[in-house]
């Protein structure tokens, strides 16, 4: 069984470096995902309140064999929870769902700048760290001023940033913010869903030099630009080959090969997007 080396988080945590996305399975689909993908060796798990399928993912970690300790869950809150109470409740609320007695990593899944409610939300998840229900914080979707706020009122660094990242929309910038300020970057969407990248000629080339498929060519790609990819799959075949991404490495003209695609955001506008 292969399992992803780990990366300690600026709370002193540990964060395997690829992990499981779940977005858009149901309960059904979800469970059996994430059961499949634990007796795999992933041990990082990614859901959301808005996602419908916190139960799933429980039901998933409960029939494994995974020991919780190794399990990183991480769950979000939802635009229409935003505030101190209501976080509180909502947090409580997916806990619930998840059949879980902590949640490994809790993040706002959008700013919505014009609720400002996200820096309550701030304070009400350091007070969950603070009670042992909840064991690192972070962010999804925020830029650089939106962190730098929650530091300036809080205190409190996110140990991670959850941002569409691929290729296509390789965020070198924020990349460097958040490395700077030692915050893990993840990717969702890592493979550019709805695009031809694992179709791409030049891709397709340097998974055919490495032995390799195109979509482990990009995981790898994020993995050695220190970014943890959080791929989607119900497929075992496809779990084994996303999480099979450590035994090649990329040379730095094929790392800017494959990330030489422009800048094409698909996903919402953290500045103006409004998720509820």
């Amino acid at each position: 069984m292969a399992t992803a080396p780990l990366r300690t988080l600026n709370d002193g945590l540990s964060l395997p470096t690829i992990g499981l996305g779940t977005y858009p399975m149901d309960d059904d689909e979800a469970a059996g995902a994430v059961r499949g993908a634990l007796e795999l060796g992933y041990r990082l798990v990614d859901t959301a309140a808005s996602y419908g399928n916190e139960s799933g993912v429980g039901q998933g970690i409960a029939t494994s064999d995974a020991p919780r300790d190794e399990i990183v869950v991480t769950t979000k809150l939802r635009g229409e929870d935003q505030g101190y109470e209501s976080t509180l409740r909502a947090f409580a609320e997916s806990r619930e769902r998840l059949g879980l007695e902590y949640v490994d990593l809790y993040l706002i899944h959008w700013p919505l700048p014009r609720l400002d409610r996200y820096v309550d939300s701030w304070k009400a998840m350091i007070r969950l760290r603070d009670d042992g229900l909840l064991n690192s914080l972070g962010v999804s979707n925020f830029t650089p001023e939106q962190i730098d706020r929650l530091v300036a009122e809080t205190g409190v660094v996110p140990a991670v940033n959850q941002v569409e990242l691929h290729p296509y929309f390789a965020q070198e910038e924020l990349r460097a913010y958040d490395a700077a300020h030692d915050i893990v970057t993840e990717a969702w969407q890592p493979l550019a869903r709805k695009t031809d990248l694992l179709r791409d000629a030049d891709v397709r080339e340097i998974a055919e030099r490495h032995g390799v498929t195109p979509a482990q060519v990009v995981l790898r790609w994020h993995v050695q630009r220190e970014v943890v990819p959080i791929p989607k799959s119900s497929s075992p075949v496809r779990q084994r080959e996303n999480l099979d991404v450590f035994g090649f490495t990329l040379t730095d003209a094929e790392l800017a090969t494959i990330g030489e695609r422009g800048q094409a955001r698909s996903g919402g506008d953290p500045a103006t997007h409004e998720e509820f």
